[in-house]
């Protein structure tokens, strides 16, 4: 400025809430401005920011799967090279065999039987996620498979009867009120016949 002040832009936030991508361990919110937002908009995010929870974040799912192989991920926020991420195999009643691994995805390859791998983000030697995952054999794999559809047909057959007894209502509905209808007419004509006859 020319006068050598400084100018001061007040904007205050009046009404924020935090949109939360991933719960436990580590994740990214979005804070949201719900008033005052430029061009008219109601909505419109301020910042995102890293938040964290509980470092238990209990079984995970894989990324991808085939019949010979999985892919399970750590949990982590990009950039992805910041963490230290510890791969263990988990033995049952036996201390767990760490696997030489340090990347954040694992492609494990089905063994003869089910195995748990357990995958520990770590920053600054602080623990920050932990995730379990169970990798199954080709054979259960196959077994869960074959009994998808069985749950499938009985949804379907379920949604197939709702349909039939909607549309069963949906006429008898119809015919109440068609039939009443009629009834109302017949009605309306005996009263105009009795006020004639009289």
């Amino acid at each position: 400025c020319g006068d050598g002040g400084t100018e001061t832009i007040k904007h205050t936030v009046t009404h924020r809430f935090f949109l939360i991508i991933l719960i436990k361990g580590i994740g990214i919110r979005e804070v949201i401005l719900t008033n005052g937002c430029p061009g008219g908009e109601t909505k419109c995010i301020v910042r995102v920011e890293e938040c964290r929870g509980p470092a238990d974040c209990g079984w995970g799912k894989p990324i991808s799967e085939s019949l010979l192989s999985v892919k399970i991920p750590c949990i982590f926020v990009p950039p992805e090279n910041r963490f230290q991420y510890i791969w263990k195999m988990l033995i049952p009643d036996q201390q767990s065999l760490i696997i030489p691994n340090d990347s954040a995805i694992l492609e494990v390859h089905r063994d003869t039987h089910p195995v748990a791998f357990e995958c520990d983000t770590i920053e600054h030697d602080e623990l920050i996620a932990s995730v379990k995952y169970t990798v199954y054999t080709t054979a259960e794999l196959e077994t869960r498979r074959f009994k998808k559809p069985s749950t499938d047909i009985v949804l379907v057959f379920v949604l197939i009867t709702g349909v039939i007894v909607c549309v069963g209502v949906i006429f008898a509905i119809t015919f109440i009120i068609l039939n009443w209808h009629d009834t109302m007419l017949n009605i309306k004509e005996m009263v105009e016949k009795e006020e004639e006859v009289t």
